[in-house]
């Protein structure tokens, strides 16, 4: 069953009514840098012929997490502070008695019904609940992400990463290792390498980790009202909170694990053709969310 899509237009003057003009000293003024962000998300739908391309099904919108007592969405995306959100959310929502976040475990956090998502929503319920909550997603630089997701699943050693070696690191090993590569060391990691050649040869929707944004999010179908940054999170978490009249709460503290610092020793392991491949496959989030490879690369694709 499709949902109808609800067009609310950006323009700076609803930034201005959305976001004060008078702020502290010592704070940014957020209106300014979501101005960018809209009208750079706006501009990449249009001009990469995705604007509402996308017909919105139900089964779609299991990534949105809904607060109905302060009228909030918010479209988790894996490696981009999710689970510090979905704690936050569980604390809005009243689905944990903690008055701090950070007192939520991470898997708690991640139960299936630790919070609710659109999607167990009826259609007019849906319908309704796009159209006056206020929908934000957190966007991250996709090779960042990646290699987040790289690192915490296949470096790992917990239940969740051993989960991941099994369910698709021996796979991977087995298809895309060259037979003498570590024979004598029986290694059963996963390279970096070989993780990328998975992703380039079989494509990138096999899991919620290494899905594109705008797979999971749908942002060039649904309207968001703010799109937050990994990098600017804190300012825009209180940002959000504030537009949503929620209590005073601090934003967990989000933890890098240097995947910024690694990004150039990781990468430069690929070479220009598998990077330029690779890049082909996140295009969209690139473009979308005005990231690219200068810092990287020393130049951009684009």
């Amino acid at each position: 069953m499709l949902i109808k899509k609800v067009h609310l237009s950006w323009s700076p003057i609803v930034a201005l009514l959305i976001f004060p003009l008078v702020a502290p000293a010592d704070s940014k003024y957020p209106w300014l840098d979501q101005i960018s962000r809209q009208e750079q998300l706006l501009m990449g739908c249009e001009n990469m012929g995705l604007k509402y391309k996308k017909k919105v099904t139900v089964n779609m919108l299991n990534h949105i997490l809904v607060d109905h007592h302060h009228k909030l969405l918010y479209c988790y995306v894996p490696k981009v502070a999710c689970t510090n959100w979905k704690r936050v959310l569980m604390v809005l929502t009243g689905e944990s008695n903690a008055t701090n976040p950070i007192q939520i475990s991470a898997s708690t956090a991640h139960l299936d019904n630790s919070t609710l998502k659109l999607s167990q929503l009826t259609v007019p319920e849906i319908r309704e609940s796009l159209r006056q909550y206020t929908l934000f997603l957190v966007a991250r630089h996709p090779f960042e992400r990646l290699l987040s997701a790289y690192r915490n699943k296949f470096l790992g050693n917990n239940t969740i990463s051993n989960y991941f070696k099994n369910r698709y690191g021996k796979y991977i090993i087995q298809k895309y290792r060259k037979k003498s590569m570590f024979a004598d060391s029986g290694s059963d990691f996963v390279t970096f390498r070989e993780f990328i050649q998975y992703l380039i040869k079989e494509g990138v929707r096999s899991n919620e980790h290494w899905t594109p944004i705008y797979d999971l999010c749908l942002p060039c179908s649904l309207d968001y009202n703010f799109i937050s940054r990994y990098e600017t999170i804190p300012d825009d978490a209180s940002t959000i909170l504030n537009m949503v009249n929620a209590p005073s709460l601090v934003f967990p503290a989000t933890r890098s694990g240097r995947t910024k610092d690694n990004l150039r020793f990781y990468f430069q392991q690929l070479s220009i053709y598998e990077i330029e491949a690779l890049y082909k496959l996140y295009e969209a989030d690139f473009k979308l969310f005005g990231y690219g490879l200068e810092e990287m690369l020393g130049y951009d694709l684009a």
